[in-house]
């Protein structure tokens, strides 16, 4: 015969540990944040690590698989000024996005050649920069001028 007690207490375990589980979490367990980008289209939501600590802007996304569609990486900066960012020892293509402190695309370098240095300005300063698979932008209708909503640019998520 087993106690009911016993029974209710571990069922009431597992339904909190349901409640608790964690978000998805980038390659060093960092939780990813979600990002949304608002075209002609409508709203696209991503979720995308982030890159705000100078090893990880200069790691990026070397050495990594393809992005799923829903996944990015949103690198951020403290200073405004035009950027310019290469794919070397990057596998796959990615589009790169250049956004301003307002959280307007500056310029999109689409569909990035993998592994190239040739070094891809924005047009215009910019403070950050977010990372997708190569096509995603277009796919999504994403141009200069549209925005990028997250906590960083101060309009949210």
């Amino acid at each position: 015969m087993f106690d009911r007690r016993i029974l209710l207490s571990g069922l009431m375990a597992l339904s909190l540990s349901a409640c608790f589980q964690s978000a998805p979490v980038d390659a060093t367990g960092r939780p990813l944040e979600a990002l949304t980008i608002v075209t002609s289209t409508g709203e696209h939501k991503f979720m995308v690590e982030i890159a705000d600590e100078e090893a990880e802007r200069q790691r990026g996304m070397m050495y990594r698989d393809a992005l799923a569609d829903d996944r990015g990486m949103l690198f951020q900066f403290q200073d405004v000024q035009p950027r310019g960012f290469w794919m070397r020892n990057t596998p796959n293509p990615l589009d790169i996005i250049y956004v301003a402190p307002d959280g307007k695309i500056v310029s999109i370098a689409a569909n990035a050649v993998p592994f190239s240095e040739e070094t891809l300005p924005s047009d215009g300063p910019a403070n950050g920069v977010v990372e997708l698979r190569g096509g995603r932008a277009a796919e999504i209708g994403a141009k200069a001028g549209d925005v990028v909503r997250h906590p960083f640019f101060g309009n949210g998520g």
